[in-house]
């Protein structure tokens, strides 16, 4: 299997990814001691544009990296990375 784009930034991601799981544990939290409607809203919708920002760097990395490559090589991967790119811009603002 070939190295990920993101290899360069994993520790980095790893760190982001760790705070947004503080982030839903203390949502958790919140929920458990009964804390009040909107500011656990307010957590839920930061926790959710941390994901949103791993996944945009995550993005940023394949298409610098992954697409790029398969570009260069041409034939069938240049079409297959092309085309998983696209599904996940299209997954992403779906969500």
């Amino acid at each position: 299997m070939a190295t990920p784009g993101y290899a360069d930034d994993k520790a980095a991601i790893l760190a982001r990814m760790k705070k947004v799981e503080g982030q839903v544990r203390g949502i958790h939290k919140m929920i458990e001691s009964d804390r009040y409607c909107i500011d656990v809203l307010q957590q839920i919708a930061a926790a959710t544009r941390a994901l949103q920002g791993v996944a945009l760097h995550l993005l940023d990395e394949h298409m610098a990296h992954c697409v790029a490559n398969a570009v260069q090589a041409g034939g069938s991967e240049k079409d297959i990375k092309l085309r998983e790119a696209s599904a996940a811009i299209a997954q992403l603002v779906k969500s």
